[in-house]
């Protein structure tokens, strides 16, 4: 069986994390993406787990031999998915990359039967509750990300799904049928 590519994603607090967990806690055939970067790794992170923690000199290599299905540089450091590494997993199980929206979209169009699926907010003031709420972001912060969100909903026409997550048992219950179903298809 060749598994299928599902690419999740949406804007920063809208419960992408919460909702790939449920998936990987129910279905051992779908592993979840590492990614690699040059940034140093963080006390407890492990290679391999978190990320993989590579050279600037590598990752720069493997972006010239095309081994990245996305990649970005955020302050100084980069980050990106590996293609051989997606490639590799998808012989035997199902693969999810919870990425940006433009990783997302570069993505399909490296692995075109790539499965986007987009979780949206109820609202734009419940995202901002939500961010808010978390406690861990200042308000210039949370102004930032709520500046970015429109042009991410707006790219919502690109995907093959959306799920608005207003109730996250309903949202799982909505992203386990999607993931059952686009599994079945290619049986």
């Amino acid at each position: 069986m060749k598994g299928v590519l599902f690419v999740i994603s949406g804007p920063s607090g809208v419960g992408k994390g919460t909702l790939v967990k449920a998936v990987l806690s129910k279905r051992e055939d779908i592993k979840l993406s590492v990614s690699c970067t040059t940034r140093a790794p963080r006390e407890g992170e492990v290679d391999g787990r978190e990320y993989y923690f590579i050279s600037r000199e590598e990752f720069l290599s493997r972006i010239r031999e095309n081994d990245f299905l996305e990649y970005d540089e955020h302050f100084g450091n980069f980050y990106g998915t590996p293609r051989s590494y997606v490639e590799r997993q998808l012989k035997n199980n199902s693969v999810v990359l919870e990425i940006d929206v433009i990783g997302a979209l570069n993505s399909k169009k490296l692995m075109p039967d790539a499965v986007l699926i987009m979780i949206a907010p109820p609202s734009l003031e419940e995202l901002k509750k939500r961010l808010l709420g978390r406690g861990t972001e200042t308000e210039e912060t949370v102004k930032n990300r709520l500046e970015r969100v429109q042009y991410e909903l707006d790219q919502q026409h690109l995907y093959d799904y959306v799920i608005v997550n207003d109730d996250l048992k309903e949202a799982e219950h909505r992203l386990m049928q999607i993931i059952d179903s686009e599994i079945d298809k290619r049986k």
